[in-house]
């Protein structure tokens, strides 16, 4: 059983799929990789960012699944609405396929680098819509949120993502303030609230790490809580280390 992380490729290694694999490694689940863009990124800034063609990604996807069983998916930066029809479209005929095996997944909704270069443009936003109903959690930041907000033309978000077919939604709250990081996972009919010191400085790849330790420890059976618990201990680990 292996995670397909689909997302781009950070050539600083701080986010995107080294990121990804990274952390599956430290989980002990192998993964498996959709490249669907080629960044050239320092420490500070996005310098280049090359889209992959759509049919490439989808042929990724395809061959990711042929390999063998594939036990959870996350879906990182997309760049562009070619890519997000693709990954959508290749996503519903493999889960399809794959309709007596649950396959959960994961969407960290990537619309810019921590340095402000956007990694999503504004046609890709408004199709991303598209991937809600395939997937499990959506894990946006509160910027993210905001912008998905104004997508969906809801002042209530999060009620717009889960009407919108989302299994559940993951508030993060590291842009927040206070004493404590508070994350919000919420359900149809629950909110559970996940809290951890919030510590000083930062780092990149925080949201990447989060949603691919998520998608690790939903692909070995866990529960969604029980694998955020587990993904938020982990990226707290991860920002002491910095």
């Amino acid at each position: 059983m292996a995670v397909l992380m689909i997302g781009g490729m950070d050539s600083s290694g701080g986010a995107g799929l080294l990121r990804d694999c990274a952390v599956a490694a430290r989980f002990e689940v192998p993964a498996r990789v959709a490249v669907t863009a080629v960044t050239a990124q320092t420490d500070k800034a996005v310098l280049q960012a090359d889209i992959c063609a759509p049919q490439m990604v989808q042929a990724q996807i395809r061959a990711a699944f042929q390999l063998g069983p594939v036990a959870a998916v996350k879906i990182g930066m997309l760049g562009n609405a070619a890519v997000v029809r693709a990954v959508a479209e290749a996503l519903r005929t493999e889960l399809s396929a794959n309709a007596s095996t649950s396959v959960p997944a994961v969407l960290d909704p990537v619309i810019e680098s921590s340095s402000g270069k956007a990694l999503l443009d504004g046609a890709g936003l408004g199709e991303l819509t598209q991937l809600l109903p395939q997937v499990d959690l959506v894990t946006p930041n509160l910027p993210e949120l905001a912008r998905l907000g104004q997508v969906l033309g809801a002042e209530d978000p999060v009620a717009a993502l889960l009407q919108a077919g989302a299994g559940a939604v993951l508030v993060k709250g590291g842009h927040d303030s206070g004493a404590e990081a508070v994350d919000r996972l919420v359900t149809s009919d629950q909110i559970t609230t996940f809290t951890a010191p919030r510590l000083p400085g930062t780092r990149r790849g925080t949201g990447c790490t989060l949603a691919a330790a998520i998608a690790c420890g939903l692909a070995v059976g866990q529960s969604l809580p029980g694998a955020v618990k587990q993904a938020k201990a982990h990226v707290t680990s991860y920002l002491r280390a910095a």
